[in-house]
């Protein structure tokens, strides 16, 4: 099943604008470094709704996509 997920992430605003995810924090309190961001877009999300911007990322060796909605974070399974 296709779901969204609320979740934490601590990410860096740079000075041109753009924002990088560097972890996620699950529920549980456990953090993981994002490794790569691979692509970036703005983006309409039916899972989380509105629009945001997708980060196609790879976290632990795996691929994840996060979706950054006005501040508010979710990851897209």
């Amino acid at each position: 099943m296709n779901r969204s997920y609320p979740i934490e992430v601590i990410a860096q605003h740079l000075l041109d604008g753009s924002v990088r995810p560097l972890e996620v924090i699950w529920e549980d309190s456990r953090h993981f470094s994002v490794d790569k961001v691979r692509k970036s877009f703005k983006a309409f999300s039916s899972k989380s709704g509105g629009v945001g911007v997708k980060y196609c990322c790879r976290v632990c060796g795996k691929e994840v996509v996060l979706y950054d909605r006005e501040g508010k974070w979710y990851l897209e399974t």
